[in-house]
């Protein structure tokens, strides 16, 4: 068995790697666990210097980096650098930021001192996916191990080798051997890794089925889970927006990464004011953007990662106009070989389509006409997904009045939800538990231990 590496721009396979079998799964569960102890007994300030030159490697390494992920997943060339180089900035940030999150923190009680110490929980296990192979682990690694857990990896089976890059940017980088490894292992092979006692923790970027059996194997185990699942964000438009300016926001919010972002815009909200004029400025911009070559940098429009996942998009937008949604551009695969779909615009979506109550994982946009704004956050939070939103009017406080009420985990106020190393991330509801990046992403793998000294 292999993994094998399909290039969604032209559905050739490039390479296979051999799946793991137990025993090199056994031979890495026991250097990792070897690897621990020491680890977590670094000083913080020797685990801060090596995740800064983790940083240096992967900007070193940029276009090798960035070749490997359009290659397996067919992101535009420009988005992979730029992804690598988020990369970056995240260790850089832990790094600098580290010793003051995790510094002991101090509590009156009855003792003469007492106060809170931030220690690493062990060993954590990644579950990540595809879409973003590079940044979701890193979001998830960079904090994780300068907190002085160890990691594993268990990536998505079609980037097989970006896998593989990861764990060599920690070798480079200098850090101990075990502190972090890849596992080349089947989606059948997790819930064993998780239940084995020398990992602690687990994390999973990824769908709502596979969350639910990590979570339900962690918790069976008396494990702690962070998972960040998906999301179908809302994008309220209301009568007193910048209309240009939320056009243009929403063709990059919606297609970025060909739409296939858990974060992306993907239903608009809009009311019934200006929806025409808000639509048709939607659609210019949409089918402004170039289909295309993802190593070309022309190309504005990547193919989707694989075939099938084009082809179950494409059912879900069929059903919707079956069942009375109006397709107002696109709605189709593109002509040239690969993975391609058209960027699209659904209008009149409506409760019971299949566009209403799914996520849409791909360059396809949902329009859901509203009445006001009451029925606009009514609309907005008509949904099992609670990751991001976002909210357009020119009426700052007005703006900062709904995005209390948006059921969501982020809600950003004329400006489009994305993921920021000093902002906590993640989701409510079906959107998952628990938070990445800034101070709280830090905290949830460490046990806050209370010391009190008499």
């Amino acid at each position: 068995m292999s993994f094998q590496v399909i290039n969604p721009a032209t559905g050739e396979t490039v390479k296979e790697i051999p799946v793991w079998d137990n025993a090199s799964v056994e031979a890495a569960l026991s250097q990792v666990a070897a690897a621990t102890p020491g680890w977590a007994g670094r000083p913080i300030a020797e685990r801060c210097e090596l995740m800064r030159k983790a940083a240096q490697v992967l900007r070193d390494n940029k276009e090798k980096y960035a070749q490997i992920i359009t290659t397996e997943m067919g992101k535009l060339i420009k988005d992979a650098r730029a992804e690598v180089e988020k990369c970056a900035s995240v260790c850089d940030y832990y790094a600098e930021h580290g010793p003051e999150f995790l510094k002991d923190e101090t509590l009156a009680s009855d003792a003469s001192h007492s106060f809170v110490a931030y220690l690493p929980l062990g060993t954590v296990l990644a579950v990540m996916p595809w879409n973003f192979p590079f940044w979701q682990v890193f979001r998830f690694a960079a904090p994780a191990l300068v907190a002085g857990n160890t990691g594993l990896l268990k990536h998505a089976s079609n980037v097989p080798e970006s896998a593989l890059a990861i764990e060599e940017v920690f070798q480079q980088a200098g850090f101990p051997a075990g502190t972090f490894r890849t596992l080349m292992i089947r989606a059948s092979q997790v819930q064993k890794v998780i239940e084995d006692s020398r990992v602690h923790a687990v994390t999973l970027t990824g769908s709502e089925p596979a969350g639910r059996q990590v979570a339900a194997t962690a918790g069976a185990n008396i494990k702690k889970s962070v998972l960040e699942l998906g999301g179908s964000d809302a994008f309220i438009v209301l009568e007193d927006a910048d209309l240009d300016e939320a056009a243009r926001v929403a063709v990059t919010s919606r297609y970025l990464n060909t739409g296939q972002s858990c974060i992306a815009a993907k239903r608009f909200i809009v009311v019934d004011a200006i929806a025409e004029d808000f639509v048709a400025r939607f659609k210019a911009g949409a089918e402004a953007l170039q289909p295309g070559d993802p190593m070309n940098e022309a190309t504005t429009l990547a193919p989707m990662a694989r075939n099938d996942l084009r082809d179950e998009l494409h059912q879900q937008v069929t059903d919707s106009i079956a069942a009375g949604a109006v397709a107002v551009t696109g709605c189709q695969p593109g002509e040239a070989k690969g993975a391609y779909y058209l960027p699209s615009i659904l209008d009149r979506v409506e409760p019971g389509m299949r566009a209403y109550g799914e996520e849409l994982f791909g360059p396809v946009a949902i329009v859901i006409r509203a009445r006001d704004e009451d029925d606009a956050i009514r609309i907005a939070n008509d949904s099992p997904f609670g990751l991001g939103g976002s909210i357009w009017t020119r009426d700052t406080q007005r703006g900062d009045r709904l995005a209390r009420q948006m059921q969501s985990g982020a809600t950003f106020v004329n400006g489009m939800v994305k993921s920021d190393p000093r902002l906590p991330f993640g989701g409510i509801k079906n959107s998952g538990y628990g938070r990445e990046l800034s101070h709280h992403g830090i905290h949830e793998f460490v046990n806050a231990k209370t010391i009190w000294i008499k």
